[in-house]
């Protein structure tokens, strides 16, 4: 093959599109599971969609991008919506971000977060910390630190949060600390919004009906049940579990790097840094009751409690009801077992972690492979939280880029 894509996520669809858009014919995706979507894939539950990989929509700040998807999907069949995600902390529900809404607390919490806010290291004049951690209480003070961020990014990611860095903290909201006072004056929010502050999802079917229809563009360009265990770049050659062999003369994985038993090839340094790359997994669990929320989402600090987000299904999804549950798989133990899921489902890899060393294993390994033909892309290509939107973004790009050189 011209490119061999590994993964039939949002990645590997978009670029091989793009390819075959262009009036590329010599490509194949090889995909392990028996359907395309990745994470964004959907199953139906109770009579409605459920996403197995938790809460995936398509955000509006993308004009191409949606464009680009709606080609597959047209825009007739999405309906649009105000995002309202919301906070249960300190016996509040209040609007997210926590830094532009406190004014929806009682009035004594609000003293105590804006006396919090006031003296945290950014606006006291201290220098920016490396460490996630630190950043938290050197950005939105104490209060926030400890009642909110720390205890549900450990149970989000991980539990030792002192690994991770803040290179990534770009996808938070930026709040100062006049914006977070004038909320509290005049009742209303101010900064950045939250991603997803408008976000499309379809009126008739769940979020990975999308990569369905894009997977049914390339018909014979995708081979599934491929799981891949080797990469050879001597060679140019991919290996899978069945011992199939595989000829590229351009390469784009889209899957985990941790996933490749064999690389061979690469250098032991760069081969042996993989083995730092750290990811958290998550279980969803489909619940069929009803929540008296208007809210499509809900985060829960609140360490007792397993999972660290609801969806309201029936707040996003027509004709649905009942809700699904995020948790990181070595909380599942904590759900009371009288009370039974209809539906659940473990993503094993969920959500990549920003550790301290990442950006420099990740750009001496990409920038390798690339010199041998082999690129990454997307969440796990790259190692980066990306949304879809992002993702496709950065698959059309590459596909363009590619293409015009080869």
């Amino acid at each position: 093959m011209q490119y061999l894509i590994l993964g039939a996520g949002p990645a590997g669809l978009s670029f091989a599109n793009r390819l075959q858009q262009l009036g590329e014919t010599s490509f194949l995706i090889l995909e392990r599971e028996n359907t395309a979507g990745g994470l964004c894939r959907s199953v139906d539950v109770d009579d409605a969609p459920f996403d197995i990989g938790g809460g995936h929509f398509l955000d509006v700040k993308r004009p191409a991008v949606n464009s680009f998807l709606f080609g597959f999907m047209p825009i007739e069949e999405w309906d649009l919506y105000e995002r309202n995600s919301q906070i249960s902390i300190s016996g509040n529900m209040i609007n997210s971000p926590i830094e532009a809404n406190i004014w929806q607390m009682d009035l004594e919490n609000q003293i105590e977060y804006l006396k919090a806010i006031a003296i945290a290291g950014c606006n006291l004049g201290e220098e920016m910390p490396s460490r996630f951690i630190d950043w938290i209480y050197w950005k939105l003070g104490r209060k926030i630190a400890e009642d909110y961020m720390l205890p549900y990014n450990r149970k989000m990611f991980a539990d030792e949060l002192d690994e991770l860095g803040t290179y990534w903290l770009d996808k938070l909201p930026n709040v100062s600390f006049d914006e977070t006072l004038m909320s509290c004056l005049t009742h209303k929010a101010y900064g950045t919004q939250p991603g997803h502050a408008q976000f499309y999802y379809p009126k008739k079917y769940g979020y990975g009906e999308l990569w369905l229809r894009m997977a049914e563009e390339l018909r014979e360009h995708i081979a599934y049940n491929q799981k891949v265990c080797g990469i050879d770049f001597t060679t140019k050659t991919v290996k899978t579990k069945d011992d199939e062999k595989y000829q590229f003369d351009i390469l784009v994985t889209t899957i985990p790097w941790n996933e490749f038993t064999q690389l061979a090839g690469m250098p032991d340094d760069i081969k042996n840094s993989i083995r730092s790359l750290k990811h958290s997994s998550i279980e969803t669990r489909y619940f069929p009751e009803n929540l008296n929320t208007d809210a499509q989402w809900i985060y829960y600090p609140d360490s007792m409690l397993p999972y660290h987000r609801i969806l309201a299904r029936h707040n996003f999804c027509h004709d649905s009801k009942g809700y699904w549950t995020e948790t990181r798989t070595e909380r599942t133990s904590m759900f009371d077992n009288t009370t039974k899921p209809i539906f659940t489902y473990i993503n094993e890899y969920a959500y990549p972690l920003n550790t301290v060393g990442k950006p420099q294993i990740m750009n001496k390994l990409l920038k390798w492979c690339s010199e041998h033909g082999v690129y990454g892309l997307g969440r796990w290509g790259e190692h980066q939280h990306y949304n879809s939107d992002v993702t496709v973004e950065l698959a059309l790009n590459m596909a363009d880029r590619l293409y015009s050189t080869k």
